[in-house]
């Protein structure tokens, strides 16, 4: 489903923020990315999910090789994966359903055919009570948990996670964790990034580990 050949990034005229990454993602699989603060984490999604094109190398995502990709290819592509941003990205007009709702919407389903699936998503991440609030009002682990939701509500084939647990309490991460688990069990592919050992304790899923840029 993913596959990195000896891929580098630079910002500008600076060093590499990536040096020589290598790997393949196999549908269905179950990944943690980790590395200090500064080792490339946040880059190597914005690749995944074509905000970003390589300095060099060869990513493929889905069987296609994105160097070749027109511009008009990218939304079909994106449409296919989740994300799960650090700074949220939240619509503050829209309330906390609309914001889970709007990649539904925006794939052209009517509302009632998912009124009863955000509902019962919004009560799993534990927002029942604040689904007509704005974001605006939410706190930052509200937040969290909302820009998950609005991630998983459509099933993506691929999820990207950048810290999904950084504003929560260990108890919620865990449930947030069971939550990509169960969505990885019907077929979607997790590459979740994070700083939290307690996250990656039971050692069943694989650990991609950057360190200055390159991948162990």
């Amino acid at each position: 489903m993913v596959r990195f050949e000896n891929v580098g990034l630079r910002y500008g005229v600076g060093p590499e923020i990536l040096r020589d990454v290598t790997f393949s993602l196999e549908p269905g699989s179950f990944n943690f990315l980790t590395g200090p603060s500064g080792a490339g984490k946040s880059s190597l999604l914005k690749l995944l999910f074509l905000a970003l094109r390589p300095t060099r190398g060869l990513i493929s995502l889905f069987g296609r090789d994105i160097a070749s990709l027109r511009r008009t290819d990218v939304p079909s592509l994106r449409r296919r994966i989740g994300v799960v941003f650090q700074d949220f990205k939240l619509l503050d007009h829209l309330s906390a359903f609309d914001n889970v709702a709007l990649p539904l919407r925006a794939a052209g389903l009517k509302s009632d055919s998912y009124l009863a699936d955000v509902r019962e998503l919004l009560d799993w991440v534990g927002l029942k009570g604040q689904a007509e609030m704005l974001p605006p009002l939410l706190s930052g682990g509200e937040k969290q948990r909302l820009a998950i939701a609005r991630a998983v509500v459509a099933k993506p084939e691929l999820l990207l996670a950048d810290e999904p647990t950084g504003n929560v309490d260990p108890a919620l991460a865990v449930r947030l964790l069971h939550l990509f688990q169960e969505l990885n069990r019907f077929g979607t592919t997790v590459l979740i990034a994070t700083h939290d050992p307690h996250l990656m304790a039971d050692g069943k899923q694989p650990v991609l580990k950057l360190e200055k840029g390159r991948l162990h």
